[in-house]
């Protein structure tokens, strides 16, 4: 491995409102960078500031190009993506880094490590330069990525979001200006939860791992969650968990008896919803149409939850980009359950959880480290 002498660490870039978001695309297949640049450019509020074939290359063109997100493979020659992870975040601690590997059950294991590295997501590469050139969803998908990442990092370093003309995509994805005020909360639901059901997606793996931790061990209602990731990702999020907090945590199956105490997660690319068979409830999965560009969506599973436990839901909505689960915690609400958001100064992105919150949807909008608190109380029927 090369070694490298890292620059002196840079605060990012000066920006205006009419300045694009600026990104570094690091891969050791020239077809990739190309093809990956050529989609980046695309959308009007993207500027490729540089490409690299490897993580040394990356460092030193790192101070060059000032980049605000790098698109960083993992397995390259010289200097690999996990090598440079860290010496990037050396160099400018505020720059985005999000990984791009293949559905590999390795690679997703070193994302996962990558996240709790700093890393602020990934993307799945599709697995050959064919579905790479062809792949009309993965386009989407970075982009959306690209412009949710960068322009919450503006926003929480005080800096102007690109304010020139923008895709439809932009659109979806970069989150809403705040409201002047605070956002309003309504008065909290007396129902007795029975289930508690939780949506995230953007730098929800670190975030989830956080609320379970703090969650009370003998929980004694099940827990669903729809975390976006693709499949092989799930299984390994969920054995993860299941080692690092006190909490049984499973990839769901179709079929699967919902049980007190167990906490199920949305396999990707399979909605998951809950149906009824005698007195008992059942995991049930399905590949319908994505929803919010989402399959698994928070959305999907919501709706299937109320309507089996109408008034006595607890949701929660954490870090993640776009507005999934908007619709359906309006549905949660309307039937009388309670919602609470993840705040925007701790979230990674404030997409979701802000959406929810500025509709005036939440019973509360709190810091991650004071989530898994309240809904503990609200649980065992002593929250205020």
């Amino acid at each position: 491995m090369q070694s490298v002498d890292l620059p002196k660490a840079q605060k990012g870039p000066n920006v205006s409102k009419d300045d694009q978001y600026r990104v570094m695309v690091v891969d050791d297949s020239a077809v990739i960078r190309g093809v990956f640049a050529k989609w980046l450019e695309e959308d009007p509020s993207i500027q490729v500031v540089g490409t690299a074939s490897n993580g040394s290359m990356a460092l030193k063109s790192m101070v060059r190009e000032n980049p605000e997100l790098i698109v960083l493979d993992i397995e390259m020659p010289v200097m690999d993506g996990m090598t440079a992870l860290p010496k990037i975040f050396e160099i400018n601690p505020n720059v985005q880094v999000l990984m791009a590997s293949t559905l590999t059950k390795r690679n997703a294991e070193i994302s996962m490590r990558a996240l709790s590295m700093g890393a602020a997501d990934y993307v799945s590469k599709p697995e050959s330069n064919r579905e790479v050139s062809t792949s009309m969803t993965f386009q989407q998908e970075l982009i959306g990525k690209v412009v949710s990442l960068v322009s919450s990092k503006r926003r929480q370093l005080g800096l102007p979001l690109y304010e020139g003309k923008k895709s439809d995509i932009d659109e979806q994805f970069i989150p809403k200006k705040a409201a002047a005020n605070a956002p309003s909360t309504r008065r909290a639901s007396s129902a007795q939860p029975e289930i508690l059901a939780v949506g995230s997606s953007t730098g929800g793996p670190q975030a989830l791992l956080k609320f379970l931790s703090g969650l009370k061990e003998d929980i004694n209602i099940p827990v669903l969650i729809t975390q976006h990731m693709p499949a092989t990702f799930t299984n390994i999020l969920a054995t993860h968990l299941s080692r690092a907090t006190s909490h049984d945590c499973k990839e769901a199956q179709d079929g699967d008896l919902l049980e007190k105490g167990k906490v199920y997660i949305a396999p990707g690319d399979f909605h998951m919803t809950l149906s009824k068979k005698g007195d008992d409830l059942y995991i049930s999965l399905n590949q319908d149409a994505p929803e919010n560009f989402c399959r698994p969506s928070v959305d999907v599973m919501f709706r299937s939850i109320v309507e089996h436990y109408g008034q006595k839901i607890l949701s929660v909505i954490l870090t993640g980009m776009g507005h999934d689960g908007l619709e359906g915690s309006r549905e949660v609400v309307n039937s009388g359950g309670n919602l609470i958001a993840q705040d925007e100064e701790t979230s990674v992105v404030w997409g979701m959880p802000g959406a929810v919150s500025q509709a005036g949807l939440c019973s509360a909008v709190l810091a991650l480290d004071d989530i898994s608190g309240k809904v503990n109380s609200i649980i065992s029927g002593d929250a205020a």
